[in-house]
């Protein structure tokens, strides 16, 4: 399943690091987020508080190695599908 988020980051519907997944849970355009299980615990606070204010989904299924390796870059904490469409593939 971690493969699909390197589909979406090719296909232009993902977005990685804190501060663009927390502008994209701002802005409307973020339909899930992953967050790292082993993230730090300030990004888990910021994320979350995001998240559950503007009614975002949030899996912390994961860890920072699998994020990173998944999309092909390193010490990701966490990534925003920015598609339903892919969010869907991931709820299956």
């Amino acid at each position: 399943m971690p493969n699909r988020l390197g589909l979406a980051l090719r296909a232009s519907k993902l977005t990685t690091g804190t501060d663009q997944v927390v502008r994209a849970v701002q802005s409307g355009k973020a339909h899930l987020v992953f967050l790292a299980s082993d993230a730090a615990a300030n990004t888990t606070k910021k994320i979350t508080d995001k998240c559950q204010f503007y009614q975002v989904e949030v899996s912390t299924i994961f860890d920072s190695e699998t994020l990173s390796k998944a999309i092909g870059k390193s010490n990701i904490k966490c990534v925003a599908i920015l598609d339903k469409g892919f969010k869907d593939m991931f709820k299956n």
